[in-house]
């Protein structure tokens, strides 16, 4: 007999090497016999002698600059301060390798005639004069735009008095004009110049049906007709482009449409006005940023626009204030909630079968800020700490279907009902599905709630039970889920609320000796089958760690906070603090009683043999013991005088208790569940081609989404010539899921060219 396989997780924690440091989750130094190694989600950042000043700090300035930890964390972990840090920035930039191994003492001053100018800004300074904007250079350099701004103050740089803007061309250089066929013009409506300056632009936008722009990599008069309010969406123009970084993304666009993300955006939002990067334009960029591991507008710096926005069909992607400034946008509709809704009807309908079973857990972002939020117990941190609550519903194969915030982190058991209704709105009055949660969800009063709204439930037993015979325990096996399952199980029926409650416990017994029980209402599935799929709620656990890590979910989308509700009853931390000091002076009273039967047994066994001092011994203890009854006599009564809860208005003393804003953080749940859907998606097209799927299956997608492709527009396709992959049985899998595909004969969305996958030849 040998146990089912536990599922393996995504992203083993190693153990940590002794002389290792944790800068934060994702960077660590370790030092070994004199030699220091940086290391960066487990891969060698860098490793240098511990006695190389110049090298480590090149590291320390490297990590910061790279976006792996910022200065106080580097500083801290390597003994500097963070100013000092900063000198190590400067000197780098100033001076390069050889300024970081500048001895010790006070560095030689040299005259403002010798100093040079670094050529980063002398770039800044030559595109300024061609009056470029502070934003675009920073896009170009892959600074902030707060980086060049501090800049052109420190280099004195002053703007022009008399700005030079005009719409004609320079002398002697060449105008390609878009050319208006005479069909079009005949299309066009006389009555159009004698419209109203409020109709002109939805009449502009209904009858464009191509850009204007000559060339695909220069949309500046698109960008013009938005400016002027008479574009509300870029349309994509894809330019031919040989070896284009990151295309492979573009095989997740049929997955993307099917979702139905799009449309329902539309139906929801309707349009964000007029621009240039309108909502198709953002939905479709965040969701392909996302599949490209670029989970946050902030990263986008790190990336050349131009090669990214080639991929959507745009000159450019757009870069991080314009994101951040979109996504606000949506978020002030405060209609986030209603497209996740929408979007989690439309998964029902694709994939229903995969719905007998719902498995909800909650997921808790901690909040390291410096605002009070109310606290939870972050289960990986072991500790309770600022945070809020997320409460996930995934189906059976562990993918994401719908995603609710709950108010100031309550708990599952009151958060069932209101999720569950949600989901039932959703699958219809008629259909029956099997809700999977842990011990946090457990009691029984929700129990019968949850039966009588037409859903079965499967649970963890909470609390003590009887132990049963390991004699009672039979073999169980099975093939479940294509993989070999046996368990030794014993079931029985048990009864809850006074027995008003019949269910069914089905308990494992382990290698170990330990018992672990399972209730639910199933009656006609069997045992190993129960067992299974309680046992599978791992999947979930593991669908969060590969979010948090990958998607980057725990991230801060603004600085946005809510006002808590002043009404919201929570715990009196008075009473909690009274109950710890009853709990401590009950304590000490029974180490006393224990010390005063230790006194009379070394008295009548032990060597304290006369009655004079035994008699001195035991008066001390009793009236210590006299004494500790008193105290607790009283803090108990202290105690019962505190009300046990107390509304967030009686708490606040000083500062407020505040909420993290949830609308523009629901959106990108939202689009990164769209997201994370489209890779699950995508897996299971390469399924039967592939036989480490369930091992690899996600990397090999990763893979296949960062490849390099060539991008080749035609009349009424767009096809995708991908490159191979490393060996030759990955390309012949990535063959098998393009032709998959082909046969959805998707449109990209925007255009009318139909989306064509191919696979390159090999070189050699």
């Amino acid at each position: 007999m040998s146990p089912a396989p536990p599922q393996k997780e995504l992203f083993a924690r190693p153990a940590a090497a002794p002389g290792t440091i944790f800068v934060n989750d994702r960077v660590c130094v370790e030092t070994e016999q004199g030699q220091r190694v940086l290391f960066v989600h487990g891969i060698v950042f860098s490793h240098y002698s511990i006695k190389d000043r110049s090298a480590e700090a090149y590291a320390m300035v490297q990590l910061f600059e790279s976006g792996y930890a910022d200065q106080n964390d580097i500083a801290r972990c390597f003994g500097y301060s963070a100013r000092t840090l900063r000198r190590y920035q400067e000197r780098l930039k100033t001076g390069g390798l050889s300024a970081l191994a500048r001895p010790r003492g006070r560095p030689v001053v040299r005259s403002s005639v010798h100093r040079k100018l670094h050529e980063r800004d002398r770039t800044i300074l030559r595109l300024k004069a061609k009056e470029m904007s502070n934003r675009w250079i920073a896009g170009r350099l892959g600074l902030s735009e707060k980086a060049v701004r501090k800049s052109l103050r420190r280099l004195g740089w002053k703007p022009s008095s008399e700005p030079s803007l005009s719409f004609l061309p320079e002398a002697g250089s060449q105008v390609q004009l878009a050319v208006v066929s005479a069909t079009t013009l005949l299309k066009t409506p006389p009555s159009v110049t004698e419209q109203t300056p409020a109709k002109m632009p939805q009449l502009l936008s209904d009858t464009a049906a191509k850009s204007l722009d000559a060339s695909p990599l220069d949309r500046s008069m698109d960008r013009l007709l938005a400016a002027m309010g008479l574009l509300d969406d870029a349309l994509p123009v894809f330019a031919p482009t040989r070896g284009l970084p990151r295309a492979g993304v573009l095989l997740a666009i049929p997955a993307l449409v099917a979702s139905g993300l799009l449309s329902t955006a539309e139906k929801i939002y309707g349009s964000l006005g007029p621009a240039f990067y309108g909502l198709r334009t953002t939905l479709v960029a965040y969701v392909l940023l996302a599949l490209l591991r670029i989970p946050r507008p902030e990263t986008l710096k790190e990336y050349p626009p131009g090669e990214l926005g080639r991929i959507v069909g745009l000159d450019r992607m757009p870069e991080v204030k314009t994101l951040r400034r979109k996504l606000s946008r949506l978020a002030s509709l405060k209609d986030s909630h209603r497209l996740g809704r929408e979007v989690a009807r439309q998964r029902i309908i694709e994939h229903g079968k995969v719905l007998g079973f719902l498995y909800i857990d909650g997921h808790v972002r901690a909040y390291h800020g410096k605002r009070r939020v109310p606290k939870a117990y972050v289960t990986r941190m072991h500790l309770a700490a600022p945070a809020t609550t997320d409460y996930w519903v995934n189906d059976q194969r562990g993918d994401p279907l719908f995603v609710v915030t709950a108010e100031a982190n309550t708990a599952m058991s009151k958060m069932l009902i209101p999720v569950l209704s949600e989901v039932r709105e959703l699958l219809g009055s008629r259909r029956h599905s099997t809700v999977v949660f842990d011990r946090a969800g457990w009691s029984p009063e929700v129990f019968q709630n949850l039966l009588a709204m037409g859903f079965d439930i499967l649970t963890y037993r909470k609390g003590r039970m009887r132990h049963i015979s390991e004699k009672r325990f039979t073999l169980h096996k099975a093939k479940l889920d294509g993989r070999p399952v046996e368990y030794l199980l014993h079931e029985q029926p048990v009864r809850f609320l006074k027995g008003k409650l019949r269910l069914r416990q089905v308990t494992r017994l382990t290698e170990t000796g330990h018992q672990t029980p399972i209730v639910t209402s199933r009656w006609e599935l069997r045992a190993i089958v129960v067992a299974h799929r309680m046992f599978e709620r791992w999947r979930q656990e593991n669908f969060f760690k590969y979010l948090r890590e990958e998607y980057l979910i725990d991230a801060l989308t603004d600085y946005q906070f809510e006002p808590d509700d002043p009404t919201r009853s929570v715990p009196n931390p008075a009473r909690k603090a009274a109950v710890k000091e009853v709990h401590a002076a009950g304590v000490h009273l029974r180490k006393l009683r224990e010390r005063y039967g230790a006194t009379a047994i070394d008295y009548i066994h032990g060597p304290t043999s006369k009655d004079s001092g035994f008699e001195i011994a035991e008066q001390e203890i009793r009236m210590e013991i006299d004494k500790t009854t008193k105290r607790i006599k009283k803090l108990q009564v202290r105690r019962d005088s505190l009300p046990a809860r107390m509304t967030v208005a009686d708490i606040q003393k000083g500062q407020e208790m505040v909420k993290l804003s949830t609308e523009r953080k629901h959106l990108t749940n939202v689009l990164k569940m769209v997201a994370y859907q489209t890779e699950s998606d995508l897996v299971e097209l390469i399924r039967p081609h592939y036989s480490r799927v369930e091992d690899e299956g996600r990397t090999f997608i990763q893979m296949a989404l960062q490849d390099t492709a060539d991008i080749e527009p035609m009349n009424d396709q767009l096809r995708i010539k991908l490159a191979p992959l490393s060996s030759p049985h990955r390309s012949r899998v990535l063959e098998s899921l393009c032709v998959a595909l082909n046969k959805t004969k998707t449109l990209f969305p925007g255009t009318l060219l139909q989306m064509h996958y191919v696979v390159a030849p090999p070189l050699f």
